[in-house]
């Protein structure tokens, strides 16, 4: 980043241009080696963060507008669709029979709500278990065995999701957005297999996919009233995110306690970033020198999520 008084390096797995393809985003991201660890039983995520409009859901969803009815050009789908493709390709590939649900959630103003259960959305209560750790009580997983079911659940999930228009994007998502796919696996003739107890050699992996709302400064998006609301909370849950990456990418002996409680979001992620799972975190900045500010901050956040480890 050269700038006045801003001079600063950063350096990263994969980086990308504007003109970069959907395909090239995919291919160079690492994506098809986390499908593949979500099938051998793996706790994998993505997540998009960076300041509101730099092209988060367009990265892992493609363009706006897409429904069953109208849906976008192959070569401008996302992330998302291009997992779901190499999930479903592998998972025929392999000896071994898969079952796959998918679970889709939205955090808005510090409620966890469900976008597949019918009905207008309502908040779901967010628990803790030794066994499963954090978990939402009540929310709907809908088995899929095709591709075009699992983006028209993505679909059905993503319209239902909060956005408003303000000044620096017309189609702001006001949400955080979780899109959970699980993967059971179980090797074909295993139930012939003899294997004490009588249980069947299994794995169970998830792949989760996270589309942050955007950072945002109310000054510049002129957002008032409600809109000013979402933004503090979006805002509030997103330094809790970095508070919790920057103690996680501290020495394992200096580490304090790492506060997940803070907020629903870092109490979802926190198996994602600090348990035995792979995370890929997508960092989208805008390349106008009006946001260069929000710039550096996603790409200081990102420098420090990189420092982060974990032993899966």
């Amino acid at each position: 980043v050269s700038a006045a008084r801003h001079d600063a390096t950063f350096g990263f797995s994969a980086v990308f241009d504007a003109g970069a393809s959907q395909e090239a985003v995919f291919e160079g991201s690492g994506m098809r080696q986390l499908v593949e660890l979500a099938m051998d039983g793996f706790s994998c995520t993505v997540f998009a963060f960076g300041q509101t409009g730099s092209g988060k859901t367009y990265t892992l969803m493609g363009p706006l507008g897409q429904s069953d009815t109208q849906p976008a050009s192959p070569a401008l789908l996302g992330l998302m669709q291009r997992s779901f493709t190499c999930l479903l390709e592998q998972s025929r590939s392999r000896a071994s029979d898969l079952a796959l649900s998918a679970s889709y959630l939205e955090i808005y103003n510090e409620q966890v709500r469900d976008l597949l259960s019918p009905g207008p959305p309502c908040a779901l209560p967010l628990r803790w278990s030794k066994t499963r750790g954090f978990y939402v009580e009540n929310q709907l997983s809908v088995e899929f065995e095709s591709l075009e079911a699992i983006v028209s659940l993505l679909l059905q999930g993503s319209q239902r999701r909060r956005t408003s228009a303000h000044a620096l994007n017309r189609h702001s998502s006001r949400s955080h957005a979780l899109l959970t796919i699980h993967v059971r696996s179980r090797a074909r003739g295993a139930a012939n297999s003899p294997v004490v107890g009588g249980a069947c050699p299994s794995k169970q992996g998830t792949l989760c996919f996270v589309d942050l709302a955007g950072s945002e400064r109310v000054k510049e998006t002129g957002s008032s009233g409600e809109l000013s609301v979402e933004a503090n909370s979006i805002n509030r849950s997103l330094l809790a995110l970095g508070h919790c990456i920057s103690l996680l990418a501290k020495p394992r002996g200096k580490r304090t306690h790492i506060p997940y409680r803070d907020s629903k979001l870092t109490r979802l992620l926190a198996r994602s970033l600090g348990g035995s799972g792979i995370t890929l975190m997508v960092a989208c900045i805008s390349p106008s020198s009006r946001c260069l500010s929000e710039t550096l901050s996603t790409l200081h956040y990102a420098s420090r999520a990189r420092r982060v480890t974990t032993r899966p």
